[in-house]
Parts: C-alpha cells; structure tokens; sequence
C-alpha cells in the first residue's frame, strides 16, 4: 500500500480524496485543510468539503493556520511515516521542512497545463483568455511558485460556451485517476519526472475587484469571456443606476450602438453594446437580489 496525506480544501479535491481512499493501491492517512472559516448570514464557522468528508470517513484531520509555522503539526506529520504528500488546492504554501517529510515526494495536481498559468487562478485565467484548451498536471512541489518537474499531463478543450463552474467540475472529474497513476508509476519507479520548459511561462495571480468589472469598451468576446471565466464567484459586474449588477450568463451577437448602452431588449435577453459588437445578457444578480433572466430585470426596471 501506498501510504499518502491529502491536502485540500475545496470542493474540487473531494473526488479524487474519494478515489484514492478507496483505491486498494492507496491508503489515506491523514487529511490535511484550512481552518473553519465563517460563512453565510450568521457567520457560523464552516468546515471545508476536504474536512467533511475526512471526518465522515473517519480519517484524521489537521487543520494549520500555516503548516510553514507550526512544527507541532509537522511532528505528528512525520510520526505517520507516509510515502508521499497529496496537495490539490490545499490554499497554503508549504515550506522546505514539509516537503522533506514523506519519504519520496511532495505531488500537487495543477490545473493548467504548465509552465502555463503558475499562480492561484489557473482556470479562471485559461477562460478569460479565451483559451481553446487547458489541462491537468501532476508535479513534484518545490520551493517556488509551480515550477516544479512533471509527472504527467492531461489536455482538457474549453468551449466557447464552458463557464469556470463547468471547468472546475470536468477537472474535478478528471484528475482521480492521474493522481493514482502518479502514485503508483514514482514508487515504482517507471514515471521519470521532467523538467518544465521555460518558454511559455506565464502567471495566473489572483483576481482583482478592478479587473471583475465590465469595460464595454472590449470586445463582446472578451466581455463574455470575462463573465464565463469568473461566472457567480467572484462574478463579473457593471453599474446601473447605482446598483451592482452582476452577469451570470451571457452571449456575444452581432450589432452596434453606442458603447456601454443597451440597444434592445427581448425574451432572449438584454443587448448590450461593445466597442466590437454586442453582449446578450442572459442571467444577471441585481444587488440585493437574486439570480434572475436578464429579461426579468430589465422589465423590473421599468414596471416601478
């Protein structure tokens, strides 16, 4: 048996704790995630999926506010002997006193096809972009931003239609598998890691408010791959009256008009113009509200 920690926080990780928990090949010993964090109205304190999921299944939980500085975990670490760590969007950065702890290899699943899109937002990135492709690796973590030598690659296609939820959810899906493959092929000996190029590098930093909202002076395109590449979360918005308007769902049409104004209205949505044709919008989040059809919103506005 392969004796492996997992570390993660979000939903995205669970399938893949799932599976190799329930490999014959892998057993979990431990799960590792970020502290319970307030959430919702009453600011109740919340447990992540990765923890929800360890204590059903009666795995032990560690929960550092920073790994890097708590050796008392890092102790209890060691005393389990494992042969690798697993990090799939565990949210911290792990120190050389950590990754020196299983016996062959720290491997994190990154969800860009690297060097490409290092950094926090790899799949929000790829979207916005407008990337026709994106991917999966595995990699050996090192000290440094996923710079890392590659295990092993996946390419994942990126519809002009795919939202950052459907991508992270075909990643979800299909990143178990590798990460067993991962596993198994490194103690075995018969995976040799290689050393990623340096063209082709590129950064995914995190996303600013600034950046989420709307400049109609783009392209439709880039509008509508704005929205699907940060759709409900953090969301790309206009202003409107005064009111935040978030855009859930959108499409670029053909048409004109004057830049930032709505041009037309129907069943279908509300058309919006860019300085190179137009953006439907489809679903919107009016603040205050909840989610509607653009066309609800529009009519709402004109029935006070």
């Amino acid at each position: 048996m392969i004796k492996v920690v997992f570390f993660g926080t979000p939903d995205i990780g669970l399938k893949s704790l799932d599976y190799l928990n329930n490999s014959d090949k892998i057993e979990i010993l431990a799960v590792v995630t970020q502290p319970d964090k307030p959430a919702g109205r009453g600011h109740k304190l919340q447990m992540s999926p990765i923890k929800k999921y360890a204590i059903e299944h009666n795995i032990p939980v560690f929960q550092p506010k920073s790994i890097r500085k708590e050796p008392e975990i890092q102790s209890e670490l060691k005393k389990l002997e494992p042969d690798f760590f697993v990090t799939f969007a565990f949210g911290q950065i792990l120190s050389q006193e950590v990754l020196d702890i299983p016996k062959y290899e720290t491997i994190n699943l990154h969800a860009s096809l690297l060097p490409k899109y290092r950094g926090a937002n790899p799949i929000q990135r790829a979207i916005i972009n407008g990337d026709k492709e994106t991917g999966i690796c595995t990699m050996i973590t090192e000290l440094g931003l996923d710079c890392g030598d590659i295990c092993q690659k996946l390419v994942i296609p990126i519809s002009e239609t795919m939202n950052c939820e459907e991508l992270w959810e075909e990643i979800g899906e299909k990143s178990p598998k590798m990460l067993e493959e991962t596993l198994i092929k490194l103690k075995n000996g018969a995976l040799t890691p290689q050393k990623q190029c340096k063209d082709g590098v590129c950064m995914a930093n995190k996303l600013t408010k600034e950046e989420c909202q709307i400049d109609w002076n783009k392209s439709n395109k880039q509008v509508h791959n704005l929205v699907r590449g940060i759709c409900r979360s953090p969301g790309a918005y206009f202003k409107f009256q005064d009111k935040i308007i978030k855009v859930i769902e959108t499409k670029p049409i053909d048409g004109n008009g004057k830049v930032g104004e709505i041009t037309s209205h129907s069943k279908e949505g509300v058309d919006i113009a860019c300085a190179d044709g137009l953006v439907r919008l489809i679903k919107v989040k009016p603040e205050g509200k909840g989610e509607m059809l653009a066309r609800d919103w529009y009519n709402g506005l004109h029935n006070v």
